[in-house]
């Protein structure tokens, strides 16, 4: 898998999870929509990443950690709640973010050294 199709995984992820969280929520708040917001954010890099534009790689993998780390912060209170769809929105969340930053850093790797090797 490419860093491309990994991050555009994990915009839809984040976007479908966020409003299905939303819809099932009997606490509808905007807040909810934050990581959806990152996910689109990720969405309109997509073409960038695809063409390996380094500023615009590099602002998907800031999102991409801003959303990691956030899930890991919310991920504790998550655990805890009796609810298994919001348990699992959120474990597939994390897990799509994980994977996008393993595929970001292993890009930046190939790519620097491409970049020695020439």
């Amino acid at each position: 898998m490419k860093a491309h199709t990994a991050s555009l995984l994990n915009a839809i992820a984040l976007i479908l999870c966020s409003v299905w969280g939303y819809l099932e929520s009997d606490f509808n708040s905007l807040s909810g929509f934050i990581l959806a917001a990152i996910g689109i954010g990720l969405l309109s890099c997509y073409q960038g990443v695809k063409r390996e534009n380094k500023i615009i790689a590099h602002i998907a993998v800031t999102l991409t950690a801003i959303a990691f780390v956030t899930l890991l912060l919310w991920l504790p209170s998550i655990l805890n709640a009796d609810d298994f769809a919001r348990v699992a929105r959120f474990i597939i969340m994390e897990f799509t973010a994980a994977l996008a930053l393993a595929f970001f850093v292993k890009s930046f790797r190939d790519a620097r050294m491409a970049r020695d090797a020439e």
